[in-house]
């Protein structure tokens, strides 16, 4: 094979590695948990993902990291603001002007790209987890049920339970309140997905075509259709949501 192009976003909860040819298709792939040291995670990332791809370090032509702990990372021959790679890599899955929905398991972003793939605004949440997966992570354990079934007790819903608070703490109050009244746990669960759109919602106004992307995304498609239906737009999902930053990460790679 021939040379190939690294993107390494290294999030607070995930890594991601994606390897791009050339001609900018993806070849290969790789998330881990970050865990407590993201040099190492970030290495065994890439191994796993040029295994994927059948190709070895030395056909690595450039790397470039992004994400939270994107400087952690040795083997990088730049780094890229998590923002920017995310912008890109929605860009080149989609060319057109859209409004960038990232929802991760410690931070959202609601980010803005023009026709020609120009970033023109961002915002980001990253002192609350309210609208994060950590946030739905916290309520599965308040549920006790597995983070994997949470998507399907909420696509499965009789009816929504609406929450008064979008703060973690005195939500998982909320929830436990609501199980009291005997209300259904599906129901409580789209509540709380209900809860983590609304979140997202209020940091910007959703202009031209919407993109759904991040690893909470991959896990709950069901809240893309819950975007859908609150908005009335047309909402777009790469086919690695998870990986859309460390494809950007790889497309400017390319350029060095």
């Amino acid at each position: 094979m021939s040379d190939v192009f690294a993107g390494v976003d290294v999030g607070a909860s995930r890594t991601k590695v994606a390897l791009l040819a050339a001609d900018k298709h993806l070849v290969g792939k790789s998330v881990m948990r970050s865990g407590t040291d993201f040099q190492s995670t970030a290495e065994r990332c890439l191994d796993e993902a040029l295994a994927e791809a059948g190709q070895k370090r030395s056909g690595i032509k450039s790397c470039v990291s992004t994400g939270y702990g994107r400087n952690n990372v040795s083997f990088r021959n730049d780094t890229v603001t998590e923002i920017s790679c995310h912008a890109r890599g929605c860009y080149h899955y989609f060319p057109v002007a859209m409004t960038v929905i990232d929802i991760g398991s410690q931070d959202n972003k609601v980010i803005r790209v023009d026709a020609r793939g120009r970033r023109t605004s961002f915002k980001m949440n990253r002192k609350c987890a309210a609208g994060t997966g950590a946030f739905l992570e916290e309520m599965s354990m308040r549920l006790d049920i597995p983070l994997e079934d949470m998507d399907g007790l909420a696509r499965n819903a009789v009816e929504t339970v609406e929450l008064g608070s979008y703060c973690t703490v005195f939500s998982g109050t909320e929830v436990l309140e609501k199980i009291r009244q005997g209300k259904a746990v599906a129901d409580i669960v789209r509540g709380l997905f209900l809860s983590v759109i609304k979140r997202v919602l209020e940091m910007d106004i959703l202009s031209d075509t919407v993109v759904m992307t991040g690893g909470v995304v991959a896990h709950n498609p069901f809240l893309v259709e819950m975007v859908k239906e609150l908005t009335g737009k047309e909402v777009l999902v790469p086919q690695y949501p998870q990986f859309t930053g460390a494809v950007g990460a790889a497309l400017f790679a390319i350029d060095i």
